[in-house]
């Protein structure tokens, strides 16, 4: 699948501090409802069907998409910061396809 970005808002927290989880998903989010401008032939649906945020491995939140969602979508969460570890998006398309991306979390004392 396309590429994906996580980051984390504001860059300086401590642990007990609220911080804003961004995730932003390269995808061109098809309806199945376009045509090519080329050839006319209606373009086969595909979109991301589901969103999850893990911290060290333990999901906090899911999220069900559906096509009608923008093309390179941004989803924003928050997360109260326990701990250090990792963040960990997990997404996936209708068509089956999916992939994953990280982020450190790394908390002034």
């Amino acid at each position: 699948m396309g590429k994906a970005l996580v980051k984390v808002k504001p860059k300086k927290y401590k642990v007990g501090d609220t911080v804003k989880v961004d995730f932003i998903a390269i995808h061109p989010m098809d309806t199945g409802m376009k045509k090519d401008k080329k050839t006319g032939k209606v373009i086969p649906a595909k979109y991301i069907s589901e969103v999850e945020f893990f911290f060290n491995d333990k999901s906090f939140t899911k999220m069900i998409v559906w096509e009608t969602v923008s093309t390179n979508p941004y989803f924003s969460v928050k997360m109260k910061v326990t701990e250090k570890g990792v963040v960990k998006v997990k997404f996936k398309d209708n068509t089956g396809e999916s992939g994953e991306k990280t982020k450190k979390i790394k908390p002034k004392a």
